[in-house]
């Protein structure tokens, strides 16, 4: 864990001292917490999980498990659950069935009853202690929010919804972890998910478990073990589909480190430039052109321009992407840009004011959505000053922006069932949208594309506004420096809406709409010509 203002900061970790004789946030037990997917998909019974960390150093006994639940129309429900779990293992996640529950918006407050055990399972001098949804030090308690849907989540026809950023517990050091791909898959069931691509840290990878400074032997040990519990996991007929891929540490143009995350890689790929573990020595494993030679799989510029301290690029030699590295002269090149990541921050809009100025340029790239979720289902519990405090916050929750990709007619001959071969076809393709709630998406005709949104009452029904935009080619041949707002777009659109609108000479068309509660959405470009 770094003490460096500006640098990132995640999980919220207790036992970690660096050599002082103390710290506010260390305390001699396991990390308690409990956590819920933020919503559940009609026939899902909603959930909750118990996640204990470190529970290997500090063996616990969960007692019990006290839970209210306040939600719409004045619903009112309380029930005490027992659970005698012996909490042992470095990582543990307990579901707790809450129950069938009506449609609606629910705050569910979580009091949990443990002792501390030794290795016999005999309770030790520690008196029993009860807390409120976690025991994180100084930390104030904050309910779990979940909302149950009346209807399935809007999706276009014959695409399927993804998310494409996000941490297992493989991706484990000193301030961040993550949840078993297990937790990820059954929670990506439960929020209306088709498909997860687990994308942890190349250089975690290389590093064991055990102790996270120390270097591994190799790093395909722990690679090679999540590619088995992803395979077991996909066994199954009726669970969202697992990919097992990488976010890499990458070398820009300039020799920075950069982040790429990579559909599925066929093999390891290396990338420890900013590993945090090598105190000034942080090169780049890897420059982004060496890596997209070492795999054929879709790789896309991970969160490009979210803002970052000045000490963060000095120590970890950390910087943005630029049109080179999107533009390398290889066969293979970057096939999308992450651009919202989990929030519509700064970072966001940088990066979407990016991607448009690459469609200026011709460079038809896939505007991507994902979370950067570090097992984090409903919100984030994360360092606020080293040592000192913590904080919590709402961002970037597993699922909630998702990747949905044309999964058609291209894709006839892997048949009906969601695969990684299927997928990797599909991103292939030009037809995605990237959203929070509604659907929304491009049909081209002969001379016309069609624009279709739609949005259900649980994601706040009518639309806002519904824009499409576009970009003219000059009689010069080179494409207008702006794009224009097309006449067509709507204001105060209904929630079942289709916009056909003419060529002309347009080089691409695309579209962005919001819904009367801030929910977004916006497509990819329809190249025309």
């Amino acid at each position: 864990m770094s003490i460096l203002p500006g640098e990132k900061l995640h999980y919220a970790e207790t036992h970690f001292k660096f050599k002082l004789p103390w710290s506010l946030l260390y305390k001699p037990w396991p990390e308690i917490q409990t956590d819920a997917p933020f919503q559940f998909v009609p026939g899902i019974e909603p959930t909750l999980w118990i996640v204990v960390r470190d529970a290997h150093r500090f063996p616990t006994l969960i007692e019990k498990i006290d839970i209210s639940i306040a939600g719409t129309e004045d619903f009112r429900e309380s029930k005490t659950v027992n659970l005698q779990i012996r909490a042992t293992e470095q990582f543990g996640f307990y579901p707790v069935k809450l129950g069938k529950l009506p449609a609606g918006n629910y705050d569910i407050d979580c009091r949990i009853s443990a002792k501390r055990i030794n290795e016999n399972g005999v309770p030790t001098a520690d008196k029993e202690r009860s807390f409120s949804r976690w025991n994180l030090p100084g930390l104030k308690p904050a309910p779990l929010k979940i909302q149950v849907l009346a209807e399935e989540p809007p999706k276009a026809p014959g695409f399927v919804a993804g998310e494409t950023h996000c941490h297992t517990h493989y991706s484990a050091d000193h301030v961040e972890h993550g949840a078993s791909p297990a937790v990820l898959q059954q929670a990506a069931k439960a929020v209306g998910l088709d498909f997860v691509s687990c994308t942890d840290h190349a250089y975690d990878f290389a590093y064991t478990t055990e102790d996270y400074t120390k270097e591994a032997d190799t790093p395909l040990t722990r690679f090679e073990a999540l590619r088995e519990e992803v395979r077991k996991l996909n066994e199954a007929d009726d669970m969202p589909l697992m990919i097992a891929g990488e976010e890499v540490s990458s070398g820009n143009s300039k020799g920075e480190n950069v982040h790429m995350t990579v559909l599925g890689p066929e093999g390891y790929l290396p990338g420890l430039g900013d590993c945090g573990r090598n105190w000034l020595d942080n090169k780049p494993t890897f420059k982004i052109s060496k890596l997209l030679e070492m795999t054929t799989a879709h790789c896309f510029a991970a969160h490009p321009m979210q803002p970052m301290g000045y000490l963060e690029k000095f120590i970890f030699r950390r910087g943005y992407w630029s049109h080179k590295d999107l533009n390398l002269d290889a066969s293979h090149k970057i096939r999308g840009i992450q651009f919202w990541n989990g929030t519509r921050d700064e970072g966001f809009k940088l990066g979407r004011d990016w991607w448009i100025e690459e469609l200026g340029k011709g460079n038809f790239l896939l505007p991507i959505g994902g979370n950067d979720a570090h097992g984090d289902l409903n919100d984030t519990t994360s360092v606020n000053t080293p040592l000192f405090s913590l904080k919590h916050t709402r961002d970037h929750i597993f699922g909630k922006v998702r990747t949905v990709i044309k999964f058609g007619i291209r894709n006839s001959e892997f048949g009906t069932k969601v695969s990684s071969e299927a997928i990797h076809e599909a991103f292939a393709g030009d037809n995605c949208y990237i959203t929070d709630g509604p659907a929304l998406w491009w049909e081209r005709g002969e001379k016309t594309v069609t624009f279709h949104a739609r949005n259900t009452q649980d994601f706040g029904g009518a639309f806002r506004y519904i824009r499409i935009y576009g970009r003219r080619r000059h009689n010069n041949g080179k494409l207008a420096p702006r794009e224009e707002l097309c006449m067509e777009s709507l204001v105060a659109a209904p929630a079942k809406t289709d916009i056909t609108v003419n060529a002309d000479n347009f080089v691409y068309l695309r579209a962005e709409c919001e819904t009367a509660t801030g929910k977004f959405a916006m497509t990819s470009a329809a190249v025309l010509a």
